[in-house]
């Protein structure tokens, strides 16, 4: 394997890692061999020629408390992603009955690419990440503290305690890198958790809007 190669499938296992560590945290269940997956481990299964076969790194997961709801995160091979191989994608996850899809990009998108991304229905939803994003996984990042998305009753139990309207929450953008990282939709709340050396802990709350 040369350098350039070498380069290129060390680059992707840390992006291939990230967006395992992602959909985990997300609530979707990934094998602990596929966490824990090593650099060499990687280049064996992915890249046994030199170079990584982007097709190869797809993956399907689903949710740990519903079956049916099903992930499809994938990697194109252009690195300006068009039309054409993203409706590939957007055809196996209806043919396959799949709700939620993370196409993860090298270069960029183009216009159309994400007009067909905002087009889907309204019982598919589709992100998108440039690799260069998940080279490392922001949530381990020393100065970012720990955030859990409630469930519906978990968020209707906090306004019910605190009488509260969720229009009075701070807020957080679902632009937000955290929030995406998480899937944060409009209306979800996350609890956030820093530490203080005065109080111990300190729990906030954000509304995604």
């Amino acid at each position: 394997m040369d350098s350039g190669s070498n380069n290129e499938a060390t680059r992707l296992w840390r992006v291939f890692r990230t967006a395992h560590q992602m959909v985990h945290d997300r609530g979707y269940m990934v094998a602990q061999d596929e966490l824990d997956m090593d650099l060499e481990t990687f280049k064996r299964t992915f890249a046994p020629s030199g170079d990584v076969d982007r097709d190869q790194l797809t993956f399907i997961v689903q949710k740990r408390d519903d079956a049916a709801d099903q992930l499809l995160v994938f990697f194109p091979k252009d690195k300006s992603v068009g039309v054409r191989p993203l409706r590939v994608y957007v055809e196996r996850m209806a043919q396959q009955q799949i709700p939620h899809g993370i196409c993860i990009y090298q270069s960029s998108m183009t216009s159309s690419a994400n007009k067909v991304i905002q087009s889907l229905p309204s019982r598919h939803t589709l992100e998108s990440f440039q690799e260069n994003e998940l080279l490392v996984n922001i949530t381990h990042h020393v100065l970012v503290p720990r955030h859990e998305v409630l469930t519906s009753e978990e968020k209707a139990a906090l306004l019910k305690r605190y009488r509260l309207k969720e229009t009075q929450l701070p807020r957080i953008q679902n632009s937000d890198p955290v929030a995406r990282y998480y899937g944060l939709t409009r209306g979800q709340v996350v609890k956030i958790l820093r530490e203080s050396e005065t109080a111990g802990r300190y729990v906030s709350y954000r509304l995604c809007i």
